[in-house]
């Protein structure tokens, strides 16, 4: 899958979600590509635009923490534990190289998962995984296409 066709898959996925859920799941979203020592931001969208990567490092800490040791496969995906606020709720890996993390900058992931429609939501977050893990993404990316972000370790996200 190329770039254009997963921002495509990714928003029309989050509208789903919505749709099942009654309101957003998730009010801001980042695409994120890692190189070999850091990170850069391929689509975002959110309340945030502005000012999201100034706070990005510290604003994925809690995920990062709930990814150590994982091993995701193209398609994986984690639901975050202790998000809060502008903390990053959930990571679905891609492709080989890229992470989608997704946000509720006012709800924790735990008041998420209290709404009475959580479970319908995770079939099309799930839907959307299986057609990442079927046709991932592939990216080239270049200092031009790119906009950096804070580093990212490899293993984190």
């Amino acid at each position: 899958m190329n770039l254009e066709s997963a921002l495509s898959e990714i928003r029309s996925g989050f509208k789903r979600m919505s749709a099942l859920y009654g309101e957003p799941v998730f009010d801001e979203w980042v695409l994120v590509a890692l190189g070999s020592s850091n990170g850069t931001v391929q689509g975002y969208e959110g309340p945030r635009a502005a000012e999201f990567l100034s706070s990005f490092a510290r604003d994925v800490g809690t995920l990062r923490a709930d990814l150590t040791g994982e091993d995701l496969d193209v398609g994986g995906f984690v639901f975050g534990t202790g998000t809060d606020g502008h903390t990053y709720d959930a990571a679905m890996r891609v492709g080989p190289a890229a992470y989608l993390l997704a946000n509720h900058t006012k709800r924790s992931m735990e008041q998420i998962r209290m709404h009475a429609q959580w479970l319908k939501a995770q079939v099309a977050w799930f839907g959307m995984s299986e057609r990442f893990r079927a046709d991932p993404l592939l990216l080239i990316v270049s200092a031009k296409q790119a906009q950096p972000a804070q580093p990212l370790s490899t293993n984190a996200v």
